[in-house]
């Protein structure tokens, strides 16, 4: 959306550069539009991805201080991320450790990036998984898009009642 917008912008800007277009000379009478924040202007590096992810399943940190690292996120989705979190320490799976590779831009959304992330969980015996997600950019910092949350949100809770890892008990 923001490169549209962007393109937009220069085309309008464009035709008004036209030779044939009679100068004004009058002053302008509409009020300028709020300035947005910066957007980051290239694509993150693999470790911007990285540090995301780890804040987000970082179960000392609260869902509240996460809500900013989650597209459209309100205060009624830190629970969800708290039990995100949560369902991956009671798993054993932390901590995790996230590479991200062949980051680009989504060819379905203009402005967002792709990456392809592998999750190794420190449970050895849980395996790598690899997940395509997709990251938004607001306020200049790169945010998890609200589509691939949801999808993780979702993973969180099923994981934490379908894989549960049943606590060792003593024979004595």
């Amino acid at each position: 959306m923001i490169l549209s917008a962007a393109t937009i912008v220069a085309a309008l800007g464009l035709s008004g550069c036209s030779p044939d277009a009679p100068e004004s000379t009058a002053p302008s009478t509409t009020a300028s539009a709020p300035v947005a924040a910066p957007q980051p202007t290239g694509l993150p590096e693999a470790s911007v991805l990285i540090d995301l992810l780890n804040r987000l399943s970082d179960p000392a940190l609260p869902g509240t201080d996460k809500l900013a690292l989650v597209e459209g996120a309100t205060t009624t989705d830190a629970a969800d991320l708290d039990r995100f979190a949560k369902a991956l320490q009671d798993n054993r799976m932390l901590p995790m450790a996230y590479t991200a590779t062949d980051v680009a831009w989504s060819p379905d959304t203009p402005g967002d990036v792709t990456a392809n992330v592998t999750a190794t969980p420190a449970d050895a015996g849980a395996g790598p998984f690899s997940f395509p997600m997709e990251f938004t950019a607001k306020a200049g910092a790169w945010q998890l898009s609200r589509k691939t949350a949801d999808l993780l949100l979702s993973l969180g809770g099923q994981a934490a009642n379908s894989t549960a890892v049943p606590t060792p008990t003593s024979t004595r």
